[in-house]
C-alpha cells in the first residue's frame, strides 16, 4: 500500500470512489471538473496499480485546513487504508504549517480514534461561512465536526509505502 499525491491520471478513480458514497448520500457529490481543479490537494491510497482510497487536504484560513473527500473502496474498507490516508493529510498539514485541522463527517468515531475531538460547527467560522453557506444540506446537515491540533510527531509522508 502507497499512500501519494494524486496525479492527473488519478482523477476518473477519485471521482469514482467519492461519487460512490455520494450517490449513498453518504459524502457530497465532486463532479469530475473539481476534482481536476483541486487535484494538487488530494492523496491517495495505492494498492497493485489500483487506486483504493483518496483524501483532500484543504487550506481554509492560515490557521485552519480541512480534510475532505475521504474515501475508501467498499472492498478494501477496515483495513486501515483511511487511517493512512489521514495521517499522510495531517503530515501535509504540518509540512505546510497549518496548527489545526478539522473535518465534518458521518462518522465522528473514526477520527476520534486518531485523536480528533468533537467540537461545534459554530467553531469553524471560515468553513461555515465559506463552503457550508453553498451546501444543498446546509439546513438539514447531519455531519459531526472534529478537530485536532497537528501533531508534531511524525506520521508516514506520502510516497511511503505501509
Amino acid at each position: 500500500m502507497t499512500i501519494r499525491t494524486a496525479k492527473i491520471s488519478d482523477a476518473r478513480a477519485i471521482s469514482a470512489l467519492i461519487n460512490c458514497y455520494a450517490e449513498h448520500d453518504k459524502m457530497l457529490f465532486r463532479a469530475l471538473a473539481e476534482i481536476y481543479e483541486n487535484l494538487q490537494t488530494f492523496l491517495v491510497a495505492e494498492e497493485d496499480e489500483t487506486v483504493v482510497g483518496c483524501c483532500a487536504l484543504e487550506v481554509i484560513w492560515s490557521d485552519l485546513a480541512e480534510i475532505k473527500s475521504l474515501a475508501v473502496a467498499p472492498a478494501h474498507v477496515g483495513r486501515g487504508i483511511g487511517r493512512l490516508l489521514v495521517r499522510g493529510a495531517l503530515a501535509e498539514a504540518r509540512r505546510l504549517g497549518v496548527p489545526r485541522v478539522f473535518a465534518l463527517t458521518l462518522e465522528p468515531e473514526f477520527f476520534e480514534k486518531l485523536g480528533f475531538e468533537t467540537v461545534k460547527r459554530e467553531d469553524l467560522p471560515m468553513k461555515v461561512w465559506s463552503d457550508c453557506a453553498r451546501c444543498p444540506k446546509q439546513q438539514e446537515c447531519d455531519e459531526v465536526a472534529v478537530d485536532i491540533a497537528v501533531p508534531e510527531v511524525s506520521a508516514p509522508a506520502t510516497g511511503r509505502t505501509a
